[in-house]
């Protein structure tokens, strides 16, 4: 299980990580907290941002329990494409939101299956004991 919470550290770093850049963003294009909106490369970064943590939210639990109830292994690689799509999803937002699309679904994807296979190892827990 440690490499799932490596993973998971991993994972919350690049969140901040992502902050940081919303932050340089916000300066760079004169946005002014709290303003979410106001020059279209910024709302850019915080639209990934933004999409990030909604993942996470889903992502974090999902990884724990897969890990728990299946194989930490296997959440782990998952976990590991998580964050490398998370990167490619923030890179080609940023450069242009049609450009979102590959980051998102290697992103989404093991996100899916974590999620799924929680819910099948819980279920099974269940049934077992």
């Amino acid at each position: 299980m440690p490499y799932v919470q490596l993973v998971i550290l991993l994972a919350l770093l690049e969140y901040l990580l992502f902050g940081h850049a919303v932050g340089r963003a916000r300066t760079r294009y004169k946005v002014p907290a709290p303003a979410c909106t106001g020059h279209e490369v910024f709302e850019r970064y915080f639209r990934a941002q933004m999409n990030t943590l909604e993942q996470l939210v889903v992502f974090l639990p999902a990884i724990w329990l897969f890990a728990r109830y299946l194989n930490a292994w296997a959440a782990a690689a998952l976990g590991v494409l998580f964050i490398i799509g998370r990167a490619l999803y923030f890179r080609g937002y940023v450069q242009a939101a049609e450009s979102r699309h590959a980051g998102f679904a290697l992103s989404a994807i093991p996100t899916v299956t974590l999620l799924v296979g929680a819910l099948i190892g819980v279920i099974r827990a269940i049934y077992l004991s």
